[in-house]
């Protein structure tokens, strides 16, 4: 295939070629003419399955021709004949195996390390271990690095490289680094020794690893082999080529590794020819880019060569340059264009490594009905069948509460078998009674209590009881163990109270959940004994790492890539997305073993790397001909960064002088607009007139007879509440997971006190703030499951003992006795109407009068809203004025008082004699018995922004409380 025979062949394809493409050009340009067998003795090499993939799917199709043969470079790992090492340990074996070292490190070294990094700090040190194996470091090197500060820090990472020597030192099965650079050696070796006469290609990798590396060059010497490199950078000066010498200043450089191969081979950049004869699909363009992502040391060369840069009209037409506010705007200009495409029957391709932007634009195309090809796939922790899994996880908790429970009986493969439809409503039931009277955390005896009522809900009761409260193991066990309870719980949940085979390993992602369970269960026990913290860990760990895919729903021409993927496809439309600085390119991850100068030291890959194969993939994807670079100006409520090669392209292009006023960044940045300005026009709310106030009139007959003095401050203020609770029955359901909120802190302060009376008489304020106490201790231990709350709760209580016990022995002095928690009603024969309460606390005085106390644990209510709205307690002193409290008949009435026991304790007297409260009343009643008067949303809420459980009903927000009321008359 090759004529000429220099030492070294090395091609280049120029940046926005879709390489595979280029590169089967390549080859029958070279083959035409010869004979069909010269085909199948193409020897192609490439690094990627989806390199592989797609070469063989434009070669099949078409003309017919016998196909080369494409190996991946990591194949060479399970190559039997090349070596006499065993064949390479599985990762999630080798991982596991070391997860088990490092736990027993910890155990017997004390304060090395926490036992919850077991799990983390195995992964770390593995992928350190493969590092060393693929680059041919051996600990030996490790250890021998020149500490000038020999740390402590230091010290316990040599403790933890040093349990992985023993798989340096030949005695274990190889990892697949040790055997693919194993493997690679002696491939070279033999080709050194007889070198094959057929061409042997390496193409598409840029060699960024030691054993590839070592790889190309042994195939770029052979007599017909060659090197392809990807986005070779033909327009960069030898000059510029020299400097890229030194690793500390270069390595984030896109061309730093084709520097390093060159300079290996002692080949010079004008050796290196393009490997077709094909234009550039942006000529102009790539000498842009070039220029722009020089190295820093020779960032001065823009003000020599920038002058000379021509057609950048051209190079720059074809780019948008889109800023958005932020990440959902960006997702939905994104979503437009990629929609647009669609219609116009482009091929359309957004590259991010940004896996929340491309799930925002996702949901985005939803709405048409627009689903991408995502190759990145979905990760299976956020599948259906992962999800529950890890719900299933979740019932290892110590304390069970409502929600745990009722998100996995509301998962779709929680019964999924027969019975379906019934399970859904039974848990439907099930949840509004834990909503009203559930407890804080489950036990089978909550369950149970609920299922007497209807005999029908036992049978289903016993079946959750069976699995949910089912015991998990306890302390260490063996790892299969774990798997195989968690996976025969999960397998009878999804089945269901009848027992059939449920859908939990059905369809796709089911499938794929089920593999990685099975590899997961195949190498358990080279992780040993682990506890639950730990299985969870490992668990986590493998659903997050595997993925699954389902292209039968796909748009074929609409997809999303990883930076990985875009080296080996093309599209009509690139759209290069998620442009900030941390996100593209991403920091280096942190090291807890080696820091920069160390790594250097060892040969070891620096930092950098990543950040300069991001560069490589940027400096690609941006030569192809329409290209949209996209970024968001804030992320989460902060400032973003741009990312540093739009900094470098925007700094060359302002200095570079254009006719006209506005900058070539100015016109990218233009058509960016249009597009924002398409996104403000689609969600630019429709102009609609505001909605009535409503103030709904029902029938006189539909409206309540009985009202509690609690519900008379909500008819003075927000009527239209007590519509919806008293007439329409409808009830705020309580929040599904309980919490310590003031009601209850109220509800049991209350009951504190009034248990505490009747402990009385005491001897002395002490003794009584004691007895208070002692019984706050022991009743809050039970009645709130809540270690901080019930705390502080507590402290709440040892604040306003003191004066509350001398309040109350003050008060003792004057009683004869005291009724708490009395009911009371009274009658208005003539409106039809009774009026009931419960007095707290009514104290019936030596001089035979009476005095009402109401406990405020919050801030009790003024004068003057006592007057004319919170009517609670003096509507109290009413009642018992005539008699309505049960067993004690009509009393004068000394006083109404209310008790404060928030953080400064204080009593309030209501204001008794300063209006008549009971005519104010009574006008009121009788003003909601005629068919006009209606009840109104809103109409003298305590706070402009105070909230109503019943705002959503009344549709507040499409009308405001400066409206007038309107009158909406309804029938029963």
């Amino acid at each position: 295939m090759f004529d000429d025979r220099p030492n070294f062949r090395v091609f280049g394809t120029y940046s926005g070629q879709a390489f595979p493409d280029t590169l089967l050009d390549g080859l029958t340009t070279r083959l035409q003419g010869g004979p069909p067998e010269h085909w199948a003795r193409v020897e192609v090499y490439v690094n990627t399955q989806r390199m592989q993939r797609r070469l063989a799917e434009l070669f099949l199709q078409g003309p017919a021709r016998l196909m080369p043969k494409f190996t991946l470079v990591t194949d060479l790992a399970h190559d039997p004949l090349l070596t006499d090492l065993p064949m390479p340990v599985p990762t999630l074996k080798r991982r596991l195996e070391i997860a088990q070292l490092v736990r027993l490190l910890i155990q017997r070294v004390e304060g090395l390390a926490p036992a919850s990094a077991v799990f983390d700090l195995a992964n770390s040190l593995a992928s350190l271990m493969d590092e060393m194996q693929g680059e041919g470091i051996a600990p030996a090197v490790i250890e021998g690095l020149d500490i000038s500060d020999f740390s402590g820090h230091w010290e316990r990472a040599l403790q933890f490289i040093a349990i992985v020597q023993r798989y340096f030192e030949g005695g274990e099965a190889p990892d697949q680094e040790a055997r693919q650079r194993a493997s690679v050696l002696a491939l070279t070796l033999r080709w050194q020794e007889n070198p094959p006469d057929h061409p042997i290609l390496l193409a598409g990798s840029t060699g960024s690893r030691g054993t590839t590396f070592h790889l190309m060059k042994a195939v770029a010497g052979l007599p017909q082999g060659a090197v392809i490199l990807p986005g070779f950078d033909f327009d960069m000066p030898a000059r510029v080529w020299a400097e890229l010498s030194d690793p500390k200043t270069s390595e984030d450089h896109p061309q730093y590794r084709f520097s390093r191969l060159l300079k290996a081979l002692n080949l010079t950049p004008d050796q290196v020819t393009p490997w077709t004869e094909a234009a550039p699909q942006a000529a102009a363009r790539n000498r842009l880019v070039s220029l722009a992502l020089r190295p820093a040391p020779v960032t001065h060369h823009w003000r020599q060569e920038g002058p000379y840069l021509t057609e950048l009209d051209r190079a720059t037409e074809d780019i948008t340059w889109l800023e958005a506010p932020n990440q959902r705007v960006e997702a939905k200009a994104i979503a437009l264009q990629l929609r647009h495409a669609a219609e116009l029957g482009q091929t359309a391709a957004v590259i991010t490594p940004d896996r929340n932007l491309t799930r925002r634009i996702a949901t985005a195309l939803a709405a048409w009905n627009i689903t991408p090809d995502d190759s990145a796939g979905i990760p299976l922790n956020l599948t259906a069948p992962g999800r529950f899994l890890l719900h299933v996880l979740d019932l290892a908790q110590p304390k069970l509460t409502s929600e745990t429970l009722l998100v996995l009986l509301k998962h779709p493969l929680t019964h999924s078998g027969e019975g379906r439809g019934q399970h859904l409503r039974n848990t439907r039931e099930l949840e509004l009674y834990l909503r009203r009277r559930g407890p804080a955390f489950l036990t089978p005896q909550a369950l149970l209590k609920w299922a007497e009522a209807q005999d029908h809900y036992r049978p289903w009761v016993d079946w959750i009881n069976a699995n949910i409260f089912d015991p998990w193991p306890e302390g260490s066990q063996p790892l299969e163990d774990w798997i195989a309870h968690h996976c025969k719980l999960a397998e009878q949940l999804s089945a269901g109270l009848f027992g059939q085979e449920g859908e939990l390993w059905e369809q796709a992602p089911g499938r794929d959940t089920k593999t990685e369970i099975e590899n997961l269960t195949k190498y358990a026990p080279a992780a040993g004994d682990v506890e639950l913290i730990d299985y969870s860990a490992i668990l986590r760990g493998v659903l997050n790492a595997g993925q699954t895919r389902d292209q039968n729903h796909v748009h074929s021409n609409i997809r999303i890539w990883g930076t990985l993927e875009a080296r080996v496809q093309s599209a009509d439309l690139v759209i290069l997305a998620g442009l900030n600085d941390g996100t593209w390119p991403e920091p280096p991850a942190p090291d807890p073993w080696l820091n920069r100068s160390l790594r250097l030291q060892a040969g070891l890959l620096l930092p950098e790397r990543r950040i300069g194969l991001s560069a490589h993939d940027f400096q690609q994807a941006i030569g192809a001909k329409t290209v949209w670079l996209t970024r968001s100006l804030r992320s989460d409520d902060a400032e973003t960064v741009p990312s540093r090669w739009l900094n470098r392209i925007e700094n060359l292009l302002n200095g570079l002088e254009k006719p006209g006023d506005d900058s070539w960044v100015d016109c990218m940045r233009a058509r960016g607009k249009d597009w924002l300005g398409k996104v403000e026009a689609l969600e630019e709310p429709q102009d609609t007139p505001l909605s009535t106030r409503p103030s709904v009139a029902p029938p006189v007959a539909c409206r309540p007879e009985t009202l509690a003095v609690t519900d008379i401050k909500h008819l003075i203020r927000d009527p239209y509440a007590i519509y919806a609770k008293r007439i329409l029955n409808l009830k705020r359901l309580d929040p599904l997971t309980k919490s310590p909120d003031a009601p209850l802190r109220g509800t049991l302060i209350h009951d504190l006190l009034e248990a505490f009376l009747k402990t009385g008489p005491w001897a002395s304020a002490e003794a009584a703030k004691a007895t208070l106490l002692a019984m706050a201790e022991d009743r809050f231990q039970t009645a709130v499951p809540w270690p901080a709350a019930r705390r502080m709760w507590l402290a709440r209580v040892v604040r306003f003992a003191d004066w509350f016990a001398t309040q109350e022995l003050a008060r003792q002095a004057s009683i004869i006795t005291t009724k708490t928690e009395i009911k009371g009603e009274i009658n208005l024969p003539e409106l039809n109407f009774t009026l009931n309460g419960t007095a707290d606390r009514i104290d019936i005085l030596k001089d035979g009068t009476a005095h009402i106390y109401d406990y405020k644990t919050g801030k009790p209510p003024t004068p003057a809203q006592q007057l004319h709205f919170d009517k609670q307690l003096l509507l109290e002193v009413e009642i018992l004025r005539r008699g309505g409290f049960l067993g004690l008949g009509p009393l004068k009435v000394a006083g109404a008082t209310y008790i404060g026991l928030d953080n400064s304790p204080c009593e309030l007297p209501a204001p008794m004699d300063e209006a008549d409260v009971w005519s104010d009343f009574s006008k009121l009643i009788r003003a909601y018995q005629s068919a006009e008067q209606g009840y109104t949303a809103r109409r003298a809420m305590l706070k402009a922004d105070a909230s109503s459980d019943y705002d959503h009903l009344a549709r507040y927000g499409e009308w405001t409380t400066n409206q007038r009321a309107t009158v909406i008359k309804v029938s029963k």
